[in-house]
């Protein structure tokens, strides 16, 4: 969690083991491994917690979908994860469970972008999952 004082970002500081000095805690960056390559930026824990929950609800919903009845029922169709949030960067995660046979096969779409270059790629989401459990792990 960043605050800003005079424009400037100043990240939280946490007390030291003997309470009286304060030392700067950088917050990683988050490490998102693609198919081919990774992407590194940085994210704050709360927006990772958040995507976490969102994450978890596409789980259900892919789930759902894999779970299938008898061949004259067919799943009531799951309602897409889009992900957004705004910082240095804009980051976008989508996935349509509808289209996946299980979690494990499933794919999200990221779109990465800034003012000065976008990325637009795919990761397969049990590394997404891992990849935001690691970073929340390397946050707190």
């Amino acid at each position: 969690m960043t605050r800003e004082i005079a424009s400037v970002p100043v990240a939280p500081y946490h007390k030291s083991a003997n309470h009286s000095v304060f030392r700067q805690m950088p917050t990683p960056p988050l490490t998102l491994n693609l198919i081919e390559g990774a992407v590194s930026f940085q994210f704050a824990p709360e927006a990772a917690q958040t995507l976490q929950g969102q994450i978890a609800e596409l789980m259900t919903s892919l789930k759902v979908v894999a779970t299938k009845g008898s061949p004259a029922t067919k799943p009531k169709p799951q309602k897409p994860m889009e992900y957004r949030f705004t910082g240095d960067v804009f980051l976008e995660i989508f996935c349509n469970p509808n289209i996946w046979s299980s979690p494990f096969a499933a794919k999200v779409l990221i779109t990465l972008r800034d003012d000065r270059i976008r990325l637009t790629t795919e990761a397969e989401l049990s590394r997404l999952v891992e990849d935001v459990n690691q970073y929340l792990e390397q946050a707190s």
